[in-house]
């Protein structure tokens, strides 16, 4: 436990180190709900019937930028070779990395997707679920994202790859986000799509990190 306490300290370090921290992900994120009135049209209508999906797009695409440098700073500079044979198992520290990456980048774009959403003409008693909700599939999009950049290291163009290979499996998070939300608002049953969501996450969470460690050790090897 004091070994993980040790690494989830280091990469939230190094996480608030990689350009800015969550301020690129969290402009990105207001960038892309800013521009979405422009395509959609300025009806409010038509933005309140679209913001709950519209939210969860932006908050899985913002959630990319960072993946890129989850597993690639310490594979070139050799301290992923160091933490491989350390006492630690790589599991233990794709965790540390994937929490950090939560925290980070996660929390912050969590905190803001009720923002962005009724900007786009969400109600406001959408707030609480909206936050929450964002909050489990960013859980889902770190980990998921974890295992992408944990395929993609030693890639001369590792970001196109890991949007290529993240962006179908984050998918299902936006599907049952997006659905929940959508559903509240309408009077229906929202906890299904809450609950699917909560199972991803969870999911990606347990299995996540054992994916990682096995791509990390082939591009070691």
């Amino acid at each position: 436990m004091k070994g993980f306490a040790v690494l989830l300290r280091r990469e939230l370090a190094m996480a608030w180190g990689r350009g800015g921290g969550p301020v690129v992900a969290v402009a990105f994120y207001a960038c892309v709900a800013t521009l979405l009135p422009l395509a959609a049209g300025a009806s409010p209508q038509r933005l309140a019937a679209v913001a709950p999906g519209s939210a969860w797009v932006a908050l899985a695409l913002a959630s990319l930028l960072s993946l890129e440098r989850l597993f690639e700073r310490d594979y070139e500079d050799g301290a992923l070779d160091l933490l491989a044979l350390g006492p630690v198992p790589l599991e233990i520290v794709s965790a540390s990395k994937c929490l950090a990456q939560w925290i980070s980048t996660g929390l912050p774009l969590a905190l803001f997707t009720p923002v962005a959403a009724t900007a786009l003409g969400a109600g406001p008693n959408l707030i609480p679920l909206t936050f929450v909700s964002a909050l489990l599939g960013g859980l889902g999009f770190a980990f998921v994202g974890g295992i992408g950049a944990a395929l993609a290291l030693g890639s001369r163009r590792g970001g196109v790859l890991i949007a290529v290979i993240v962006l179908p499996l984050f998918a299902p998070p936006v599907i049952f986000g997006g659905g929940a939300i959508e559903a509240f608002a309408s009077g229906l049953n929202w906890t299904p799509g809450f609950l699917l969501l909560g199972a991803y996450s969870l999911a990606a969470a347990a299995l996540g990190p054992f994916a990682m460690a096995a791509a990390c050790r082939n591009a070691l090897s």
